[in-house]
């Protein structure tokens, strides 16, 4: 019994090397079992339904400005990926933007680029520079594989070493997706941990940056979220996210980074 388990942990061991990831833009690695077409076909039909339950607002300046700046670090993006030699990590994205009429305070973007802000966070952005900052962050959040990361984190737990086989079932998969994307008429989206949250700051950063948005926007933006925030119940965008003084710490540790990207995009330092 202690050869077969001495076995097992081999080859899970195995399994996690092969299936590390790293980010070519922050280099963190995480571990990422689950297939990202599967997990994009699910988030297609996850994102369908949440706007089949909600009022999409088009043709204003607002759902305008969501589609803009979107679009805009969407192309800073590919821009990046095809420079390395990795735009094939975005092969399977399918870019949406969509601006819902919704007085919570809070924006997500799911697995394959499926995004949605709500109207409650736009007196808190007030620019397309805030926007960006919220826009950049919850992007980066799919881009870097963090759904990915937290489902293979309960594929672990959940199956173990079925895993190894590949004998996870696309149901179980499925329905291993739907606790960590439990969508439904109000949306309560994965609750990603702090270095998810704080990585997801980071990468946000310099995609606002190389999409031409001035960084140094970022922590008025932040600092306007924090005041947003009622006695002990912060807004949903805030809530897994690390503690004031340690975003402010971290976005200034990147800020000369970002700014150098910033000014290759043309911006003025």
């Amino acid at each position: 019994m202690k050869n077969i388990n001495r076995i097992l942990g081999i080859g899970v061991m195995s399994v996690m090397m092969i299936a590390c990831t790293t980010n070519p833009i922050t280099g963190r690695k995480s571990l990422q079992l689950a297939s990202n077409q599967e997990i994009s076909a699910m988030a297609l039909q996850q994102y369908k339904q949440a706007l089949s339950q909600a009022k999409v607002i088009s043709g204003t300046t607002q759902a305008k400005s969501v589609q803009n700046v979107g679009l805009r670090i969407k192309n800073a993006a590919n821009n990046y990926y095809r420079g390395i030699g990795r735009e094939a990590d975005l092969a399977n994205y399918q870019w949406e933007f969509n601006l819902l009429d919704d007085k919570q305070v809070n924006a997500w973007c799911m697995p394959g680029g499926k995004v949605a802000v709500y109207t409650g966070i736009l007196p808190i952005t007030k620019t397309d520079a805030g926007l960006a900052v919220v826009l950049g962050h919850e992007i980066s959040h799919a881009l870097a594989g963090h759904g990915n990361e937290r489902i293979s984190q309960a594929m672990i737990a959940e199956y173990g070493g079925a895993i190894l086989g590949s004998t996870i079932s696309n149901g179980q998969l499925a329905s291993i997706f739907q606790q960590a994307y439990p969508l439904g008429a109000q949306v309560a989206l994965l609750k990603y941990g702090r270095s998810q949250e704080l990585e997801a700051d980071e990468m946000g950063l310099y995609l606002m940056s190389m999409a031409g948005y001035d960084p140094r926007e970022a922590q008025p933006f932040w600092q306007r979220m924090e005041a947003a925030s009622t006695g002990n119940r912060p807004p949903e965008f805030l809530s897994t996210h690390p503690n004031p003084d340690t975003r402010r710490a971290d976005l200034e540790k990147h800020m000369a980074k970002a700014l150098q990207y910033y000014a290759a995009a043309g911006g003025k330092i």
